[in-house]
């Protein structure tokens, strides 16, 4: 900015002499435009021009008085007639720095950063080493968002001057924006350390520590901040950004309330205050925060995203679907939002349009690895060969994982293999999840004399589930607030020997960690019996039904069956009970499948319409979201001969009310090329056998694993007809179907679907030959 004219001296004592000296000369020129730039300095532009005009009608000629009439005019928004007086005053003195410099200031007020640009330019080559014009330059290249350009010119800006305040602000600005942000860390104290009462400077510098996770240090400054200036709408929605860091989540929305309460249209504070509440549960708050600041910036894409992923938390599709396509109306090119869209539509069942945008988000940003993996989980719910997801999973670990891989040969861990094993398990899900079903029979089996349990824990709400999972772990760490380096740097001074991977490529799963090798054995299991591409991953546990002989070639680690089952199953749970055979009391059958709609492909539903045609009485009892995409998946059953009246839809709902869907279900019906698993598990409980298709990847065998193991592998057919004739006979059948309703959840007991005992030593037996492989 151009500085504005001050006499030195007391500007009380100036104001007098100027005044003694009119009160001789009324029309004296130089004392009128010196109290014009006095009022200036105070900001009282009316009256400043008033007397500068004045003074040049007195003296026309004085081209200092042109000068000083364009900066205030500059100052008090009069653009066009700055223009003409700072052309006038270049016509008389072209080769003047200040002049150039001040048209400078004049085109960044009109936002018209080129041609700012070339001013400054033209007003250091006429005065080299002009500082004030070299960082004004650093301002214009970073408005135009030249970064690199921008630090250079505020680097010779500090050459010639190297205590410039505002230049080592500014380049610690753009410092931080290029992720150089040690370097910017060091400038901007540098600028405290020349104007430590300056706020502005504590806030970058506080934005900066936040952007490095520097969060203890970031509120120290931040609060120095607003104790210097408690306006500061920014400095406390950045103190917010650090407290919500540490985890201090109702300090954090205390100040971003407060930067809402000095800022009422501060939209990112809204956000954020939404994105806290969404955190802890508070879905209604949440909702009313996202709406907030949608309605003060209604292009702001990060809001949006937001509130349509609370909507999707809430199972209202239609309506986050709307919210994501508004947010791709407003900034098209934003990876996150095809990434948000995509699971909306898989959720919904539309699993091709869902895979269409997957891959958009990984075209429009491919260091997405979010994406990439929502796109190889989705393609086990299409694809039935498993080499393609294999190869498509190494892809994924090629762009994004091994550039992370680290030197696990250096770690000193003890090689013994008789001894006790340090385990390590990863999980965004120790909640009321499904995940639990199974976490907890193994966490709570384990032999703590063979291995010592280390839990990592990223759940977003703990809940009473967390609590008990809590319990069975030798070490809990709540890492939620960890990245993968910090987590990684964690897991290496817990010193684990093996560490698990619960999630592999699906939500919450951290893929990146297990890319940079965090353990000397690292192993995939439970998430879904695939593959991780991941090169640094050695092992994945499945069993002898999902990979039988010649299955190794679908999967990247090396695979190692467990004797019996993949899964040990524990509904948590006796309620609710098993009924009464429905078709007993309403004289039909009723089909069913609980499985989410992405699992109901045309193959799934050619099947079904099949079976539905073979019994013309037959019900079918399914679950998926209201709105569009219910009615679009009953649709696709029209345009295979089955109505509407013949398909009861059920909500998503909690675990309890959901398990009482099965009371009304008299037979199960299987999808393809992704079987049911929890689902499945879930419909044995209940007394409700399931018909199901062999696929021919490891997800599509999950029925011919869990029947083997119940010892009903004669209802896993091997090909379409043999399905449809298994379930006509079955569902025909009444006898049949009333002794398995009655036996069926003793049978789940006898099993190794519920013997955690003998389960926990298969997967201890499996540690202990991973361990004794490392160091053959």
């Amino acid at each position: 900015m151009a500085n504005k004219h001050h006499l030195a001296g007391d500007v009380i004592g100036a104001r007098q002499r100027y005044q003694e000296l009119l009160e001789v000369e009324p029309n004296h020129a130089e004392a009128i435009f010196g109290i014009g730039l006095l009022e200036y300095g105070d900001g009282q532009y009316g009256a400043a021009l008033k007397h500068v005009r004045r003074a040049i009608s007195i003296n026309p000629h004085d081209i200092r008085f042109h000068f000083g009439l364009a900066q205030i005019l500059t100052d008090s928004g009069q653009y066009a007639a700055a223009e003409a007086e700072y052309q006038h005053v270049l016509s008389v003195e072209p080769r003047r720095a200040e002049v150039h410099f001040a048209v400078g200031h004049l085109r960044e007020r009109e936002q018209n950063w080129a041609a700012a640009l070339e001013a400054y330019q033209v007003a250091v080559e006429i005065k080299p080493g002009y500082v004030e014009a070299l960082n004004n330059l650093g301002n214009c290249y970073q408005r135009m968002g030249k970064l690199d350009q921008a630090a250079d010119m505020y680097g010779k800006a500090l050459l010639g001057r190297p205590e410039y305040a505002d230049a080592l602000a500014n380049l610690g600005i753009v410092l931080a924006a290029l992720g150089r942000t040690v370097e910017a860390t060091d400038r901007l104290k540098q600028a405290i350390a020349q104007q430590p009462q300056v706020a502005q400077h504590y806030l970058n510098l506080g934005a900066v520590l936040c952007q490095r996770r520097a969060f203890d240090e970031a509120v120290g400054v931040l609060q120095k901040a607003l104790t210097l200036n408690g306006n500061l709408a920014e400095a406390a929605y950045n103190l917010g950004n650090a407290q919500r860091g540490l985890g201090q989540l109702e300090e954090a929305i205390a100040q971003y309330r407060r930067a809402i309460e000095l800022n009422p249209l501060h939209a990112d504070a809204q956000n954020n205050l939404g994105v806290i509440y969404k955190e802890q549960g508070k879905f209604s708050l949440a909702a009313a925060a996202f709406d907030a600041a949608i309605r003060t910036d209604p292009s702001s894409a990060v809001a949006l995203n937001n509130a349509a992923n609370l909507h999707r938390t809430l199972g209202k599709l239609d309506d986050a679907e709307a919210l994501l396509r508004q947010a791709i109306s407003v900034q098209p090119n934003l990876s996150a939002t095809y990434n948000n869209l995509a699971n909306v539509l898989k959720d919904a069942g539309a699993l091709s349009e869902a895979i269409d945008c997957y891959q958009k988000s990984i075209h429009l940003d491919l260091s997405n690895a979010a994406a990439h993996s929502n796109l190889i989980y989705s393609l086990y719910f299409q694809e039935t060969d498993g080499r393609k997801i294999l190869e498509a999973s190494r892809q994924w670990d090629a762009q994004h994982g091994k550039s992370l891989r680290r030197n696990r040969a250096a770690m000193g861990n003890e090689r013994r293999s008789d001894r006790r094993l340090r385990i390590g398990y990863v999980s965004g899900d120790f909640r009321e999840h499904c995940q639990s079903l199974f976490t907890i029979p193994l966490l709570s089996s384990h032999d703590h004399q063979a291995v010592k349990a280390f839990c990592y824990s990223s759940v977003e709400r703990q809940d009473q589930r967390t609590a008990q999972i809590t319990g069975y772990a030798d070490t809990w760490h709540d890492v939620r607030h960890l990245n993968d380096a910090e987590l990684y740097s964690l897991i290496q001074n817990d010193r684990i020997d093996i560490l698990v991977d619960l999630a592999m490529h699906m939500a919450g799963g951290r893929p990146e960690l297990f890319a940079r090798g965090a353990a000397p054995v690292q192993v995939a299991w439970l998430a879904y019996p695939g593959t991780t591409g991941l090169s640094a991953m050695d092992y994945v546990l499945t069993d002898p039904w999902l990979a039988p002989a010649g299955f190794d070639a679908h999967y990247s680690e090396k695979v190692i069956r467990l004797p019996e089952t993949f899964w040990c199953y524990d509904p948590l749970s006796d309620d609710p009970q098993v009924n009464e055979l429905p078709m007993l009391s309403k004289g039909r059958p009723t089909f069913g499948c609980l499985n989410a709609p992405c699992k109901i492909s045309d193959h799934t539903l050619r099947l079904w319409a099949a079976v539905m045609k073979r019994i013309e009485n037959a019900h079918l009892v399914l679950m998926a979201p209201q709105g569009r995409h219910r009615a679009r998946l009953l649709e696709r059953f029209a345009a295979q001969g089955i109505s509407a009246d013949r398909i009861t839809m059920k909500d998503f709902v909690p675990r309890q009310t959901y398990l009482r869907n099965y009371h009304q279900i008299d037979l199960g019906l299987d999808t393809i090329p992704y079987n049911g698993h929890t689902t499945s598990l879930d419909s044995f409980w209940m007394g409700v056998p399931v018909i199901s298709r062999i696929g021919q990847t490891a997800v599509g065998r999950a029925g011919l694993s869990q029947l083997s193991n119940l010892g009903l592998g004669n209802l896993a057919a091997a090909t379409d007809e043999q399905y449809v004739d298994l379930a006509v006979k079955l569902a025909t059948d009444s006898i049949r179907l009333a002794e398995l309703r009655h036996t069926l959840r003793g049978r789940m007991q006898q099993s190794a679907l519920m013997d955690k005992q003998r389960f926990a030593r298969n997967i201890e037996a499996a540690y202990h030959q991973m361990w004794q492989e490392k160091f053959q």
